[in-house]
């Protein structure tokens, strides 16, 4: 069945949206790498599915580009229900980890390829080549043999070979894993500067929070072959839903406790380790419910003047002091015997704590977020 003739299949569900999964599970030798998976992407959105190794998101992207097939479920492209369609039917191109580059072939033959396994005329595919390569700032290029680019040219090369066919959703599976953080950093802009230039959808996979959160218009964290949340990267960072999420997107300082005291202001009372800690309180929350407190450790400031009422202070001895270059890093302990660990800009007084100190310590009530799972 050819891809263009698959109206009767197609999903009456958001034309907005490029690719639809829907419960989708998928097992390999009794192993669950997918768990009842579902999601919206937008067309001409720069999506990121974000996670730890295993945690099955390039199972998913796979999954999109046809290269696996789901035990279970539905995954349509353009309305269009591809679940059983190969790859080369479908309206996506991935660009793989190791990139797949032809070693024999030259720059100009690499991108070429797939328009000559198409039978596409010779004018239509010097007339495409010559776009793509502009695209990708790889003019000048054409004629050099792939062990005579460098690691961020030989990237160029791959994307422009993977968007030379127009394909509506473009998959990445952790292109940039292998390139050292300066060149990471640069091929980061790139691919930014490439999708605003395109109306396609880009799907990328990433276990680098840094890099989903400088890249992605969303973000899907998954973990367990499950999604926990899914959202702006201000969303994900601000607001994160679980404690794996708030572990995993940033640096956070991590409490346990209960619900002790509902306040009328709308804040609530959290009872950790014989500290209270005062925050605003989830609609979903009750007394003596068990909960997650997060708190990111650069939200953390030295107490300055006068407290305020939308602050909260403690007092810490400092145990360990890092320097992290544009900030330092300070471990410290509660009289409570509770551990915060804090980031503050290196500055004069900064400088100047030393392991041993005691500092006082304050930050927002908001700036602490109460997690039910």
């Amino acid at each position: 069945m050819n891809f263009f003739d698959m109206a009767d299949i197609k999903s009456p569900n958001n034309p907005l949206c490029s690719v639809e999964i829907k419960n989708v599970s998928k097992y390999f030798n009794n192993i669950n790498a997918l768990n009842d998976v579902s999601l919206n992407i937008l067309q001409g959105e720069f999506f990121s599915l974000l996670g730890p190794s295993g945690c099955g998101k390039t199972t998913l992207l796979r999954m999109i580009g046809g290269f696996e097939s789901p035990s279970s479920g539905t995954v349509f492209i353009d309305g269009v229900d591809v679940s059983n369609i190969p790859p080369y039917q479908r309206s996506t191109n991935m660009i793989f980890q190791h990139l797949a580059l032809f070693p024999h072939m030259n720059v100009w033959e690499n991108i070429a390829f797939g328009l000559k396994m198409k039978k596409f005329t010779t004018e239509t595919i010097k007339r495409k080549v010559l776009s793509s390569l502009e695209l990708t700032q790889l003019k000048g290029f054409e004629s050099r043999k792939i062990d005579e680019l460098s690691g961020g040219q030989r990237q160029r090369v791959a994307m422009s070979r993977a968007i030379i066919n127009d394909p509506s959703v473009l998959l990445l599976d952790e292109p940039l894993g292998a390139l050292d953080l300066q060149l990471r950093i640069q091929m980061q802009t790139e691919l930014r500067r490439l999708h605003k230039s395109l109306s396609n959808t880009f799907v990328f996979v990433t276990h680098d929070q840094g890099e989903a959160m400088a890249m992605s218009d969303r973000i899907a964290v998954m973990n367990k072959g499950e999604i926990l949340q899914v959202g702006t990267p201000h969303e994900i960072y601000e607001e994160p839903k679980t404690k794996f999420v708030a572990n995993f997107v940033g640096h956070t300082n991590i409490f346990d406790g209960s619900i002790s005291e509902v306040l009328k202001n709308g804040t609530c009372i959290v009872c950790s380790k014989n500290l209270n800690l005062l925050a605003n309180k989830p609609k979903s929350v009750k007394m003596n419910q068990k909960v997650t407190v997060a708190l990111r450790y650069e939200a953390i400031h030295i107490k300055e003047g006068r407290k305020k009422s939308s602050e909260q202070t403690c007092i810490v001895k400092v145990t360990e002091k890092t320097y992290l270059g544009g900030s330092l890093r300070f471990n410290t302990i509660m009289p409570s015997n509770l551990k915060l660990i804090v980031d503050l800009t290196k500055d004069e007084n900064t400088r100047k704590i030393n392991v041993g100190d005691t500092i006082t310590l304050c930050w927002q009530i908001d700036s602490l977020k109460i997690l039910t799972s």
